[in-house]
């Protein structure tokens, strides 16, 4: 449990007290248990500066414990209220970096809501300690990167197309050394033989684009490739979606800012790392120029596709992406994050992402990377004989199979991209906990940025 004292004066949160600090001291120590992670009990404190004090539970004190009370103070208060907060002794750095994170990612609010960004300012007393500073500047890097992946995805498409987020992503990493951007328009795609990318956005008013951003530190040991699907809006094209299938459609690019957002984090931080992102970015849209069911496409490697439903599309713009990450960048790990099946959140609910990979590692370190951040993940199979459903009597594969197992199959279609990558490569099919319907502790309603915490626990150790 720790404690927070609120201060609705103008002057500031300003150092604590030695005086307030001996009072919330005892009241800590004092306490029985520590408290339902999130659990808040407000105590007034009439006449008196602050005028009140808000107790906040951590649980069994386990990071997850300190972000949800982070996240559960920081709604508790009033807008622009500033905030005091005292630790006991002790507390260790991974528990302050969750508190850190939960106020930060708690009090988000999307760039261009009517009230625009939340302020607060908040002082915390916990001792001197180098590891705290430097625990406190991850949790700032890493929820800022959370905040950008949230906005991007947050933004309408009336704003959003393929031509704005790569715009968006190139002055991002203007500001910061050791980035590089490559941004392929439509005839550039269209020479280079980017053909999945090409038939989604073809029927849009707004062309599809290839982004490709980089951090390289120099002499790395390792070269991870990113890649997330960006669909800036998906009306199901042809197979058109339902009124209530496509609403939130404006998400449907949540992989591709993840995996941007996650890099120029990296950068942040200058992980030792080098990282690749790519964001295959398209509109798919309905008109006389979008692709048809039936259409056998040719994806970047040169095998083709016969596209049964044309609401399958993230796989086609991925698997272009996957196949130029393996034939051209050399990569040692291959990541993919998409939105990328409603199959996910009927098997594993609302705030689970379906994990798939041949590599018992890489799987585990994963999982553990993102329970460590609170983005869970479950790891399913993924069984050859299922490539059976693939079979197409035109093409070498089809995109979508009419028979079950609608995430298994999808992640086996991405398969057949990788080629000698297939063993050190992995799928994360992160539709459901893409968004959130209301507040629930570290996330804020619309966006999660899913992914962009996991990501960057991730790396330092791929």
């Amino acid at each position: 449990m720790f404690a927070v004292g609120a201060d609705g004066s103008p002057t500031g949160a300003g150092p604590v007290p030695a005086d307030l600090a001996a009072e919330l001291a005892a009241l800590l120590s004092s306490a029985d248990d520590p408290g339902q992670p999130g659990a808040v009990q407000v105590l007034p404190r009439p006449t008196r500066q602050p005028g009140k004090v808000l107790l906040a539970g951590v649980g069994p004190g386990d990071e997850a414990g300190w972000r949800a009370a982070g996240a559960a103070v920081i709604r508790t208060v009033r807008p622009d209220e500033p905030l005091q907060i005292q630790l006991l002794a002790g507390v260790p750095a991974d528990a302050l970096r969750g508190l850190a994170e939960g106020l930060w990612l708690g009090g988000y609010r999307f760039r261009d809501a009517p009230k625009g960004p939340r302020t607060t300012e908040i002082t915390i007393a916990a001792g001197e300690s180098q590891a705290y500073g430097q625990s406190l500047e991850t949790a700032r890097v890493t929820a800022a990167a959370t905040w950008l992946a949230r906005d991007l995805a947050n933004t309408p498409a009336s704003v959003k197309n393929p031509a704005w987020f790569a715009e968006q992503v190139v002055a991002e990493a203007a500001t910061r050394p050791g980035l590089t951007v490559t941004v392929r328009e439509p005839e550039q795609l269209a020479a280079e033989g980017f053909g999945g990318i090409l038939a989604v956005g073809g029927g849009s008013a707004t062309p599809p684009r290839l982004l490709e951003l980089s951090w390289d530190p120099g002499p790395a040991s390792r070269h991870v490739v990113l890649v997330g699907k960006g669909i800036t809006f998906d009306t199901g094209g042809l197979s058109i979606k339902t009124r209530d299938g496509m609403k939130l459609m404006k998400k449907d690019m949540s992989g591709a800012a993840a995996v941007v957002a996650a890099t120029l984090g990296a950068a942040d931080l200058r992980l030792p790392v080098r990282v690749t992102a790519l964001a295959p970015l398209a509109e798919n849209a309905v008109s006389g120029s979008a692709y048809r069911p039936g259409d056998v496409i040719t994806q970047y490697d040169g095998s083709t596709t016969e596209s049964t439903n044309s609401d399958a599309e993230g796989r086609l713009v991925l698997a272009d992406a996957l196949a130029y990450a393996v034939a051209e960048l050399r990569p040692d790990v291959v990541l993919d994050l998409a939105t990328l099946t409603g199959a996910n959140s009927v098997a594993l609910g609302k705030r689970t992402a379906a994990l798939y990979s041949h590599d018992d590692a890489l799987a585990r370190s994963l999982a553990a990377a993102g329970e460590a951040a609170g983005e869970r993940m479950w790891r399913l199979p993924l069984p050859d004989d299922y490539l059976d459903y693939l079979h197409s009597d035109i093409a070498d594969r089809h995109s979508s199979p009419t028979r079950g197992a609608g995430s298994v199959v999808a992640a086996l279609f991405l398969s057949e991209f990788l080629g000698d990558q297939l063993d050190r490569w992995a799928h994360l099919d992160m539709s459901a906990p893409s968004w959130a319907e209301q507040d629930d502790a570290d996330l804020s309603q619309g966006a999660t940025g899913w992914g962009t915490r996991t990501l960057l626990r991730w790396l330092p150790t791929a």
